[in-house]
């Protein structure tokens, strides 16, 4: 995987990125606007709407209520269905989704392996896509001990379902578990019919790389993606992980402290401006209910302005308790 260090400047006959925002609003409302890609409700709470390009995704907002996440593209909109992927499509621009019940797959792994080689079938039809973010969102993630953790048998499950799908490298992801009654597996991507770059920290051992403790199946992902007209950064799920190990086990404030240096040595490696701005949203993922005050106070202290969503989620290794997604906008 290449380390972003050249031809960082904008290429202007790429396609913009997507511009991603928090609003207020109902789906309805928003899938009604020219050029929606993806909308996206959060919680038990979140409307129904049968668009494709409506995602509810099973992760409760501390913010009451609950903004929807949109993204926007400079183009006209196409959507549709195919068997259980849902997906739109504007310009170069593509998003699918799919939602799978584990207990009609015979677990975690089942339901992995299916939702996977169901995205790549569909991507592989799609002439010229590559996937350049994903979003994973699992039940009970770190239930189990060694390699019978689930979050363990979902790695597993989804390099059996790719295949060498990835084989050119991976795309940058986040896998958060939720707390839905219902074990769901839920799945959804980002591509585009340019590359982008993969960005990975120095900080930070490359997760395909990271040792059998950690499962027979490294987590394949990218630190980050540049987006082809570089333009913006995809920031993967970051935590206070520093080498391959995770650090200050249980100290949130040290985690955060620690998570905020990867973010910059990650904006630093992908040659993007330092900090983040108004323009540039973030999703906070917090373990414990009771930790979300500190981690919002933080947020607003060292990143004063950036819109945060903050989400009960919990982070796929069991001693840490917050990580950080979202994107770096110049």
């Amino acid at each position: 995987m290449v380390q972003a260090k050249q031809n960082l400047e904008a290429q202007p006959d790429l396609p913009r990125t997507p511009r991603v925002t928090y609003r207020a609003a109902s789906p309805a409302a928003v899938l009604a606007e020219d050029g929606i890609l993806a909308v996206f409700g959060f919680g038990a709470g979140a409307p129904d709407d049968d668009d494709p390009r409506y995602l509810p995704v099973p992760l409760e907002s501390f913010d009451a209520p609950a903004p929807l996440e949109a993204w926007h593209v400079e183009a006209e909109v196409e959507r549709g269905r195919q068997d259980a992927v849902h997906w739109s499509a504007g310009g170069s621009w593509l998003f699918a989704s799919v939602t799978l019940d584990e207990r009609q797959t015979g677990g975690i792994e089942g339901a992995a392996y299916q939702a996977y080689a169901q995205l790549q079938r569909f991507m592989r039809a799609r002439t010229g896509h590559r996937v350049l973010r994903m979003w994973n969102y699992l039940a009970d993630i770190n239930r189990g001990e060694e390699d019978a953790e689930r979050y363990k048998q979902f790695c597993d499950g989804r390099s059996s379902g790719l295949g060498d799908f990835f084989a050119r490298g991976f795309p940058a992801a986040t896998a958060i578990g939720h707390h839905l009654r219902e074990p769901l597996l839920q799945v959804y991507l980002l591509a585009c019919t340019d590359e982008g770059m993969a960005v990975e920290n120095p900080r930070q051992v490359s997760a395909w790389q990271y040792p059998r403790q950690y499962g027979r199946t490294s987590p394949g992902f990218a630190r980050g993606m540049l987006m082809p007209m570089r333009d913006a950064l995809a920031i993967s799920g970051t935590a206070a992980v520093v080498g391959h190990a995770s650090t200050h086990a249980h100290d949130l404030d040290a985690q955060l402290d620690e998570t905020l240096l990867n973010l910059e040595s990650l904006l630093a490696t992908a040659d993007m401006p330092a900090g983040f701005d108004t323009h540039s949203p973030l999703k906070a993922y917090v373990r414990h209910p009771t930790d979300a005050a500190r981690v919002r106070e933080t947020l607003q202290q060292r990143l004063p302005g950036v819109p945060v969503l903050l989400m009960h989620g919990d982070i796929c290794r069991r001693e840490l308790l917050v990580e950080i997604d979202g994107w770096r906008y110049r």
